[in-house]
């Protein structure tokens, strides 16, 4: 009886010393302290979650609504269907780009379609799952991207709803945005394309100045 009473009493000391071990009495809050955290879990990421969802969805709106307005209207008076808000500056036209940025790539609308949506998910991971949500910086730049990606991506899949000559639909993006100086002629852009712009220069803006000593702290402290 007195051997396993022993027994009994060696086990119950042998569990209590890792929490009270050589590190001291307060190797428990250090526990506590260093515990794992799941960054996207927390409130404020969520917080940065919904302003990175409401960048996206608001810059897929305004793209979409300022291309139904222009598409639905015809060309004003003008040269070739132009028509200037600063003569020979600024205006609109209408045009269809078959390819990418700055008309490149024409006929390849499946493809740049398919990258798209690779893109997509992959900021959605990137933000989720690596880490991006920590940085107000990335969470702006990669909420315009999305949105630009999927305001192209809708004109891609020819979702807009214009057939051409032989009763297909268009698939190819939906460009009015003009711009010229001295003769040279800017190629015809839109919202979105705006949006891919001004979210890349930051992520390279982000790239070039580096990420901040708290969110680099927080990603440590969360892989512990």
């Amino acid at each position: 009886m007195n051997a396993a009473r022993d027994t009994e009493e060696v086990r119950a000391t042998s569990a209590v010393l890792p929490l009270a071990g050589a590190d001291g009495p307060n190797s428990l809050e250090t526990a506590e302290t260093n515990r794992p955290t799941t960054a996207y879990r927390e409130p404020v990421a969520w917080a940065r979650f919904a302003v990175f969802a409401a960048i996206a969805v608001v810059g897929y709106a305004a793209d979409w609504l300022t291309k139904y307005w222009i598409f639905q209207w015809p060309p004003g008076p003008g040269r070739q269907g132009e028509w200037w808000l600063v003569e020979d500056f600024c205006g609109v036209q209408h045009a269809w780009n078959h390819g990418a940025l700055w008309g490149m790539g024409q006929g390849y609308s499946s493809v740049f379609a398919s990258i798209s949506v690779l893109a997509g998910v992959g900021i959605v991971v990137w933000l989720v799952r690596g880490g991006a949500i920590r940085d107000w910086r990335l969470v702006v730049a990669l909420g315009g991207v999305l949105g630009g990606i999927c305001g192209n991506l809708y004109d891609r899949l020819g979702l807009w709803g214009d057939l051409n000559a032989s009763g297909e639909s268009i698939y190819a993006v939906r460009d009015w945005i003009l711009f010229r100086f001295q003769g040279w002629t800017w190629p015809n852009f839109n919202i979105a394309d705006c949006l891919l712009v001004v979210g890349s220069m930051l992520l390279a803006w982000h790239a070039a100045v580096g990420t901040p000593d708290e969110v680099l702290k927080s990603a440590r402290d969360s892989h512990r």
